[in-house]
């Protein structure tokens, strides 16, 4: 393999591989936000505990996927000065912007309103904890959107310049509503929620068909899951195919690939616009990506309009072979997104930078043997976080509720007689997660 190979796989591996943190995080914190705020505002002291636990349980597991997820984030932006200095070089001054600003808000106002939130169960008003969680949904999908900006800018460069062959930023507007970026945004946006609205419904229906309890929450859980994964998979569909003009607009090769007519003339006219070349992308891998998400994407949408026509009489609770099928479902919606995500980076090559900047032109002038160690390292503890994850998950998941620790409390040792701490009136709880 070339040293662009490499490097290329390394970056490929390792952001697929973070991909399936975020769109998971993404996916599950509106959901535990509207959870919380619905078990912070019921009346029923009964009803209000049960929602309550639910928020707790899906909470912690939104907060593992999280905290193991942050770890492989640190990695990436190190990738564009390890093994793509020339992308550094020619568009750091525009993209950098937006990397910074991602970097802020990811991993200082989301983590912070994050700490507060999960050691705020029993010390905070209700109006702020309930806050502080949305806060926490609204920077990720805004730490999203910035990384959607730098990207964008890699698909369809717009607002700048180009001066002594470095790219400067002149129009931070038109970054800023860079139309390759919104519409994946939005596309990204859905996707995410029906991830998470899949693993709702995957998980409370695994809980329904072993018998092992908590039927009410899980009852809730199921119902939610089900109705916004059958939404969301159904506009992510529509949202989809609205990116086509954009393609067709600024990336006519990957729009002749995809609808598999007039590559020969995308061929020619792209030979005559930036020279001799080869400007045909990797045809089977972006058909195969394109048909996966696609299959998997309408078989979803199919089977969650099922499942909520099922959850009218209870049959979904009550059939173990359809409750099987919905957390069967589970995968696959991650399947979908990554191939989603192949369609997009795999389509533009061989431009790293659309029109401007090609993939061979942008990897850092090192050694075969160091890209070769640096990709097996970063690969290999990235699979390993990867695997410590989803270990978690499912052994919490699997324990449900009753091994849930975020949220629990437990009372300080009590002071001297006639302290603080010894009068019951004034005894402290700490969060025990």
């Amino acid at each position: 393999m070339s040293a662009a190979d490499l490097a290329r796989l390394q970056f490929a591996a390792t952001t697929g591989i973070h991909w399936l943190f975020v769109i998971l995080t993404m996916g599950l914190v509106p959901l535990v936000a509207f959870l919380h705020t619905r078990a912070a505002y019921t009346r029923d002291p009964a009803t209000r505990a049960v929602r309550e636990r639910m928020t707790r349980f899906w909470g912690q597991l939104y907060v593992i996927n999280y905290a193991v997820g942050i770890v492989t984030g640190l990695v990436m932006e190190f990738q564009f000065g390890l093994s793509w200095s020339g992308l550094s070089s020619f568009a750091g001054n525009v993209f950098g912007a937006p990397l910074a600003l991602e970097t802020l808000i990811a991993f200082f106002a989301e983590s912070t309103f994050l700490g507060m939130w999960i050691f705020g169960w029993g010390r905070l008003r209700r109006g702020v904890h309930v806050t502080l969680i949305w806060l926490v949904a609204l920077t990720a999908y805004a730490s999203g959107y910035w990384i959607l900006i730098a990207n964008g800018f890699m698909q369809h460069p717009v607002g700048y310049e180009v001066r002594d062959g470095t790219a400067y930023l002149t129009d931070f507007g038109a970054l800023l509503t860079n139309s390759s970026a919104l519409v994946a945004f939005a596309h990204i946006t859905l996707g995410a929620l029906t991830t998470g609205g899949v693993f709702l419904l995957g998980v409370s229906a695994w809980h329904f068909a072993r018998g092992t309890g908590e039927r009410e929450l899980f009852r809730g859980s199921l119902r939610l899951g089900a109705w916004v994964s059958m939404l969301t998979s159904f506009f992510v569909i529509i949202v989809g195919e609205m990116q086509m003009p954009v393609i067709e607009r600024t990336q006519p090769m990957k729009y002749a690939v995809l609808e598999d007519s007039g590559v020969a003339e995308a061929q020619r006219r792209l030979a005559g616009q930036y020279g001799p070349g080869d400007y045909v992308p990797h045809e089977g891998w972006i058909h195969l990506s394109m048909n996966t998400m696609t299959i998997i994407g309408n078989t979803i949408s199919t089977l969650t309009l099922i499942a909520v026509i099922l959850l009218r009489k209870d049959w979904l609770v009550r059939r173990r072979l359809p409750a099987y099928l919905m957390t069967a479902m589970i995968p696959f919606a991650f399947i979908a997104s990554v191939g989603g995500w192949v369609v997009r980076e795999v389509g533009r090559q061989p431009w790293l930078v659309y029109g401007q900047l090609t993939v061979e032109d942008a990897v850092s002038q090192v050694s075969r043997t160091s890209l070769a160690v640096s990709c097996a390292l970063f690969v290999t503890i990235f699979l390993a976080l990867a695997v410590t994850n989803w270990t978690l998950i499912t052994r919490f998941a699997v324990r449900g509720p009753g091994a849930t620790q975020l949220g629990t409390t437990e009372p300080l040792p009590e002071g001297p007689p006639g302290g603080p701490a010894g009068d019951a009136g004034d005894r402290q709880h700490v969060p025990a997660f």
